[in-house]
């Protein structure tokens, strides 16, 4: 599975011949400041519908859009979603959030979406096992540093990739990720927006991956 991140909460996942977007942004939003997702797509998944995490009309191809919870198999690939809420309050500031567990190639990859509340024990258990954890850590609107950790701790996941954290483009009133960063071993740079992993390739000790944004 080749992982890109292409800005905020959304990456590009290539997987078994396709290609996947999650959470789109839109662009316009001279506040978010990534570029626009011009990519030709063939699934594209949406954990809530703010502008910066469902914006397709940028998408090429045509993609089939997974939405909600329960479970979702399209094109060969099951996509699981877990009910969450953007906030700490059961969605009363912000709304709701979709956690979705994407499962291809013998890999579980959970994107957290707008997380915004540590979990409960029985969403730990319905999430199961996570190979690779993609999640919010810049606080404010998501989890901050302190609950993504928890969270992070929670799920035990080998590999684990920050995302919607402040960056040099982005004007959100939201940390930048060595917050999050702070006091943690085995922590990797990666220095470019991609990153590509296998079954046999996660490391055998939980990986803290920082990606550049690639838009």
């Amino acid at each position: 599975m080749k992982i890109t991140w292409l800005g905020h909460a959304a990456f590009l996942l290539e997987t078994q011949g396709l290609k996947i977007v999650t959470d789109p942004y839109d662009h316009n939003d001279n506040r978010i400041g990534y570029g626009p997702i011009t990519i030709p797509v063939d699934i594209v998944t949406i954990s809530h519908d703010h502008a910066d995490h469902n914006y397709t009309k940028d998408l090429r191809g045509n993609p089939q859009t997974v939405k909600g919870s329960g479970s979702h198999e399209v094109k060969g690939i099951t996509f699981t979603g877990i009910d969450t809420h953007h906030d700490p309050t059961k969605g009363s500031q912000r709304g709701d959030n979709t956690i979705f567990l994407i499962g291809a190639e013998g890999l579980n990859l959970c994107h957290a979406g707008d997380l915004g509340h540590t979990l409960s024990r029985d969403k730990i258990e319905a999430i199961g096992p996570v190979d690779i954890l993609l999640i919010p850590v810049g606080g404010f609107y998501t989890l901050d540093a302190a609950e993504a950790t928890k969270v992070m701790e929670d799920l035990s996941p080998k590999l684990v990739i920050p995302m919607h954290f402040k960056t040099e483009v982005l004007d959100f009133p939201i940390t930048g990720v060595d917050e999050f960063l702070k006091g943690k071993s085995n922590v990797r740079r990666q220095g470019s927006s991609q990153l590509e992993v296998t079954k046999e390739t996660l490391p055998e000790k939980r990986e803290i991956v920082v990606l550049e944004h690639l838009l």
